[in-house]
């Protein structure tokens, strides 16, 4: 008799019912090792029977795990549920063992069809792609519905039952750790001794708080008598070993049949789409997943000796890093993690003793570099294949192709992509990865990239989920290409917005994603939206997006005329509103509506296409009153520019410092240099609008501060008259906490701790005040001021410290050589200069930059007053 006739005259009469856990590599070897000896002539495997017709493709060559089985319901592609297999599961080992060899092989579990209904019944499991079928069979925590009491893990009471507190160590020592010693072992017996705990676990628990399993074996028990009609008994059934009990007990197919009588159904389809180690993970969010499918993987792969390979992998993942770690460190870990399982009593070190010798050896103690061993080679970032052959929804395809062509792969790890938009490869990924957001399949999401105040470039961060097929197969119901059912989603929303800025924020997405068919109807709803929409907020909210979406026209060749007279109309109104919509605001609507305001000021910038206009030292930015009629009326463009009130009325319009010339050489107006331009009308309207918050008591601190902020930064406010509308906000009259809130709109946010930096006249203002507020309202101002200053980075708070600390200097103006006339030093701060210090550094600083350094009389080095005289007529950088 052959070794397989021998083995089947042995064996116990029935199927041949193999209970394993899933994601097991120790369950995968002995699935492989029973098969091998039975040789049964058809394998039963636990899954959707509707997924027969795929299970071919699974000796495709270009099929490689992880890989999941995704069924979706017709109708309602979000109502989906995942099958994973990983390389090392068992279910998987006997599909490629059964193709193999040619050997019938069929899914025997409850219908998909079934299931996603009554998922939908239980509400679960619809929109997020995540609603992973049942994989509990071995204990772990499944996609089930709400249960009358808590599911329990058979793999946690069988640990516990045998003294061990962690289940995934006890199963390591019974199964992953089990070796044969050279002795000849039954392939059955791991199977047998794992089906007699699972019956007395049952007889204990009874369906262990999952009562669909019922439902689910009984269809399976269903499906056994099918089989054995027609291949006898010599058949295999590959389930969880939670369900083996089940499958063995003696019942009617009526009975059976009964449990599934008026069971839920909906219309499903089936497919293979990728997996990824990330996603088996039990921290990933997958219920019946392992903590490491990583080592997992490696137990699997490795041949002989894993914890030398494994130990192997770590080195070369730390020298990748730039991590120094050698082939000493290596020896040594392998030593301790052996010591360790030896202490610890364990057949072979497992997991927890390789990690501890990792820590202990290469990472020096740290958690740090052992965070990356986790993520990288213990979880892993595996992302399986699947052949072309695998069906899949046209939009689907579609992507591939897409992805093929720009060579923009998918990956489980994230990464940052840089796209140069000058370039017509790079300009193809961003319309996709845009079209992509516009169907909500969130494969990239933008990110702050490197500083540059181009339009050209863009930032992404991408990572391939498997959640994204179900996604994609909702976006399918939009069309067939990422073009077409982008374009019509697109319009879909347009028509359905409710507010103004969801309308602008699409015409962005439309001309990011370079659909010019859906712009027409996103922009007629836009119009309609701004005509009507009167609150002032709101407006605020749209205009930025508008004029980022005016300005990016420009990088992608796209026609933007279109948006240009709304986004004008839009500032206007904004013009018009703003200064009575910010009277009257507590604390928490003033906050909102400043970011309204910087939002809005950064928007018209955007708009009118002009660089902020600092003025240089030499522009006298004081108020003018000597300009001749003709001057005048060409630079008042608008009734609000002539009547700042108590600001700076005549710098928005004279800021050069020779006012009768002709206005179009007037580069410091708040006009512009062309007053007839609809843009340098609108800014010139912006900076009155800006003088008037600043300027009205009845506005808020915060905003006024920031309104004057803004005024100073374009250039649009002398200094002189900054420092008196602080003095104004600052002064004793001033209740504190208005007060403060001036100071937080003023100098909170960025740049606003270096402006008292290089200031020390608006920092001894500030000083002055701070110091005089009574003590009993001290407390009251605190929190503001320190929510101020700690965004502070901390060299500008450092910086600030020291110039209070430095106190009244006791020098003057003329001690500085600036001259007699020169203002004196605000109170509590140097005088300036410090010729001293400044001699120390000036022989270094001519050495770097590679100047003379000619030795005065001494035979020394000439520098300070001597050596600045000696080369006052050498230009700054001059080498020769």
């Amino acid at each position: 008799m052959t070794r397989a006739e021998t083995t089947r005259a042995e064996r116990p009469a029935g199927p041949l019912l193999l209970g394993v856990r899933h994601h097991g590599p120790g369950s995968a070897r002995a699935v492989r090792a029973a098969l091998d000896a039975a040789r049964p002539q058809a394998v039963l495997v636990e899954g959707p029977p509707e997924a027969d017709a795929l299970l071919p493709l699974a000796a495709d060559e270009r099929m490689r795990p992880p890989v999941a089985l995704l069924a979706h319901a017709v109708d309602d592609p979000g109502l989906a549920a995942f099958w994973p297999l990983a390389a090392f599961s068992p279910e998987w080992i006997a599909i490629r063992w059964a193709l193999e060899h040619g050997v019938p092989v069929r899914f025997i579990d409850l219908p998909a069809a079934n299931s996603l209904a009554m998922t939908q019944g239980n509400g679960e499991g619809h929109g997020d792609g995540g609603a992973e079928e049942d994989q509990g069979a071995d204990g772990e925590e499944g996609a089930e519905g709400p249960a009358a009491r808590a599911p329990i893990d058979p793999i946690g009471v069988l640990a516990r039952t045998a003294g061990y507190d962690d289940p995934e160590r006890w199963w390591e020592d019974v199964v992953e750790h089990r070796t044969r010693d050279g002795e000849a072992v039954d392939p059955r017996a791991p199977f047998v001794a794992l089906a007699e705990a699972m019956t007395a676990l049952r007889e204990v628990y009874g369906d262990g708080g999952h009562p669909r399993d019922a439902v689910r074996e009984a269809h399976m028990r269903i499906q056994l008598r099918k089989a054995g009609k027609e291949f006898g008994d010599d058949i295999a059934v590959v389930c969880g070993a939670w369900h083996v009990p089940a499958l063995g007990a003696r019942t009617t197919l009526t009975a059976d049949r009964a449990l599934l009588k008026g069971l839920p159904k909906v219309k499903a389809e089936l497919t293979w789409v990728p997996w990824s180690h990330r996603r088996l993970a039990r921290h990933s969010g997958y219920g019946a997943g392992i903590d490491s499918p990583g080592w997992y993987g490696h137990l699997f792969d490795a041949p002989d000796r894993p914890i030398e390979r494994w130990m192997t992998k770590v080195a070369g993942l730390m020298r990748d890093e730039d991590r120094f770690v050698s082939s000493a460190h290596v020896i040594e870990a392998v030593r301790l993690a052996e010591t360790l399982a030896a202490m610890r009593g364990r057949p072979l070190a497992g997991l927890g003793e390789t990690t501890d010798a990792i820590r202990a050896v290469m990472c020096e103690g740290s958690d740090v570099p052992l965070a990356l061993v986790q993520d990288r080679l213990i979880v892993g970032e595996a992302l399986g294949e699947v052949p072309d052959t695998a069906p899949a929804v046209p939009l689907q395809r579609d992507l591939t192709r897409q992805q093929r062509t720009l060579r923009l792969r998918p990956e489980a790890q994230e990464r940052e992509l840089e796209l140069d938009l000058r370039k017509d490869n790079d300009a193809a990924r961003s319309r996709l990865l845009h079209r992509l957001r516009v169907l909500a399949v969130g494969w990239g999401e933008p990110a702050a990239g490197r500083a540059s105040t181009g339009t050209f470039r863009e930032s992404w961060r991408l990572r391939w989920e498997p959640e994204l097929y179900v996604q994609l197969a909702e976006a399918g119901t939009w069309g067939t290409t990422v073009l077409s059912a982008a374009t019509a989603k697109a319009g879909a929303q347009a028509a359905s917005a409710t507010s103004l800025a969801e309308v602008t924020a699409l015409a962005e997405q439309c001309l990011l994603a370079g659909l010019p068919d859906a712009l027409p109807v996103v922009m007629r709803a836009l119009a309609d939206r701004a005509a009507l929409d009167s609150d002032v907020g709101r407006l605020a909210d749209a205009l930025p997006a508008l004029a980022r979406t005016l300005r990016y026209g420009d990088v992608r060749s796209t026609d933007t005329a279109a948006l240009a007279g709304v986004a004008a109309g839009l500032a206007e109104r904004i013009c018009v509103g703003l200064p009575p919509a910010c009277t009257g605001l507590d604390a928490d609507g003033a906050a909102e509506l400043r970011g309204r305001v910087d939002a809005v000021h950064t928007a018209i910038g955007l708009l009118t296409g002009a660089a902020p206009a600092n003025p240089g030292p030499d522009t006298d930015t004081s108020t003018d009153t000597s300009t001749d009629a003709d001057t005048e009326t060409s630079t008042n463009t608008n009734a609000d520019t002539s009547t700042n009130t108590n600001a700076n009325a005549d710098t928005s319009t004279h800021g050069n410092a020779n006012a009768d010339t002709d206005t179009d050489a007037d580069t410091g107006t708040g006009t512009g240099t062309n007053a007839d331009t609809d843009t340098d009308g609108l800014r010139g309207r912006w900076t009155a609008v800006l003088h008037k918050l600043a300027a009205r008591d009845t506005v808020a601190g915060v905003i006024r501060g920031r309104a004057t902020r803004l005024l100073l930064d374009e250039g649009r406010l002398a200094e002189d008259d900054a420092a008196r509308l602080m003095g104004l906000a600052l002064s004793p009259g001033t209740p504190p906490a208005d007060a403060a809130e001036w100071i937080e709109g003023f100098v909170g946010g960025a740049g606003g701790g270096m402006l008292l930096v290089h200031d020390e006249r608006l920092l001894g203002l500030v000083d002055a005040w701070l110091t005089g507020v009574p003590a009993d309202r001290f407390a009251d101002v605190l929190p503001l001021l320190r929510r101020t200053f700690s965004a502070y980075e901390a060299g500008v708070r450092r910086t600030l410290g020291e110039l209070v600390r430095r106190g009244p200097s006791a020098g003057g103006p003329a001690a500085t050589g600036t001259g007699a006339g020169a203002a004196a030093p605000a109170p509590g701060f140097g005088p300036g200069l410090d010729e001293a210090r400044a001699d120390a550094v000036e022989p270094v600083l001519r050495l770097l930059l590679g100047l003379h350094n000619d030795p005065g009389p001494d035979g020394d080095a000439r520098s300070g007053q001597a050596g600045r005289a000696a080369n006052v007529e050498e230009p700054l950088g001059a080498t020769g």
